[in-house]
């Protein structure tokens, strides 16, 4: 059984050497995103932006912890985490690339073969291929040991028949890496589990956008007719699907996306509030609120990534880091809402109506990606022995 202290995350400094590249890469995404209204800003690792995936990559950017001989920057874990804080703050167009640099690449070269790292994980670095994730699934909501999508066998490798939803972005990328089933049934539950690479320009494959209520159409539902896939579609073992995905989703889930979903919203509202004519006793301890949640959700977040460096698979402590983070997310919009609109909105700035009405409504996805909140509060009950 596994006990609250062998979880305990340790507080952890990020070394001065990845900090050092913060005031470089801050600079860049100030003259990048100049121009770019915080609302757009806001959709920051929803937002897709190919040109500036590619202007990333020629800046070694892309695959910074990944190894030199296949592209990356061969740096630490603690120097993306610096890249990816700084992306967020600063609303970065950065979706494009996002999957497959914080999960795709990691993954392939995790337990992919020589071939498919020569073939994936270059062009992963160079902001040239896109990667989506295919795990959930209709009927299956966030129990992804139901998965029923197939991959079965066949003398030209494997024939892929079955359907996933909520994937992000697969409207515009090269590949899915998907879950499916090689063997036995629903009802096996983690047996039988394997991870596929899907090249989603083959025949039998569909891919319907979903709109969201903010307009957006990142969400998409992918069908799998009869798609053919290789024999080296395969990553990793067949049936160790379950042990790899398990591990993937601890990058997912706890990383700075999981705190800093509001956080140009919140920028916006401080630039507002710190205006004497504004400044009111309720901003002021909203903004208090909001700041002591965050640095040790933060402090959290961080420590979780010195156990990813260390080679550990810190699965409870990256689905609490995302359950409050994302908590957190969410409160930011709903209580900036009831600040302004006990003010006379004729003194509101548009743009920050126009951010809050963006976040608002693209909020309730927050605490459904990487992992509904009910799945994630069994998986911590779990871990701390309650159930």
């Amino acid at each position: 059984m596994t006990t609250l202290s062998s979880i305990a995350l340790s507080p952890t400094c990020i070394p001065p050497e990845d900090e050092a590249l913060r005031a470089e890469v801050r600079a860049f995404l100030q003259e990048g995103t100049r121009d770019l209204p915080a609302h757009v800003r806001a959709r920051s690792w929803g937002g897709y932006d190919t040109a500036f995936s590619r202007r990333i990559g020629a800046k070694g950017w892309i695959g910074l912890t990944l190894p030199p001989e296949y592209g990356g920057g061969g740096r630490s874990a603690f120097a993306r985490y610096v890249l990816v804080e700084e992306y967020l703050n600063a609303g970065a167009p950065v979706g494009s690339h996002w999957i497959a640099d914080r999960q795709s690449a990691p993954l392939i070269l995790k337990y992919g073969t020589e071939a498919q790292k020569r073939f994936h994980i270059p062009r992963i670095c160079r902001g040239e291929s896109f990667f989506c994730i295919g795990m959930s699934e209709p009927n299956a909501g966030s129990d992804l040991a139901s998965v029923r999508t197939r991959a079965e066998p066949n003398d030209k490798g494997w024939l892929l028949n079955g359907q996933k939803i909520w994937t992000t972005n697969a409207h515009h990328c090269q590949y899915m890496i998907a879950l499916v089933r090689t063997s036995g049934g629903a009802e096996d539950r983690h047996k039988g589990l394997s991870q596929v690479i899907v090249d989603l320009s083959l025949p039998g494959v569909t891919v319907r956008p979903i709109e969201d209520l903010s307009g957006d159409s990142h969400f998409c539902e992918v069908f799998f007719d009869n798609v053919q896939l290789g024999a080296d579609a395969l990553i990793g073992k067949e049936g160790q699907g379950w042990e790899q995905v398990t591990a993937e989703l601890a990058f997912e889930r706890s990383g700075p996306e999981r705190l800093f979903s509001s956080i140009v919203l919140f920028d916006q509202w401080l630039q507002f509030v710190r205006l004497p004519a504004n400044r009111t006793p309720s901003a002021i301890r909203l903004a208090g609120k909001v700041l002591t949640q965050l640095a040790p959700l933060r402090a959290m977040s961080v420590s979780v990534q010195a156990k990813l460096t260390r080679g550990e698979s810190p699965i409870i402590e990256a689905a609490l880091v995302k359950e409050l983070g994302t908590t957190l997310e969410q409160a930011i919009p709903a209580e900036i809402a009831q600040d302004l609109f006990s003010r006379t909105v004729e003194d509101i700035p548009v743009e920050l109506l126009m951010t809050l009405k963006y976040v608002t409504e693209a909020s309730p996805s927050f605490s459904l990606r990487g992992g509904t909140r009910d799945i994630l509060r069994g998986m911590i009950a779990r871990g701390l022995g309650l159930r």
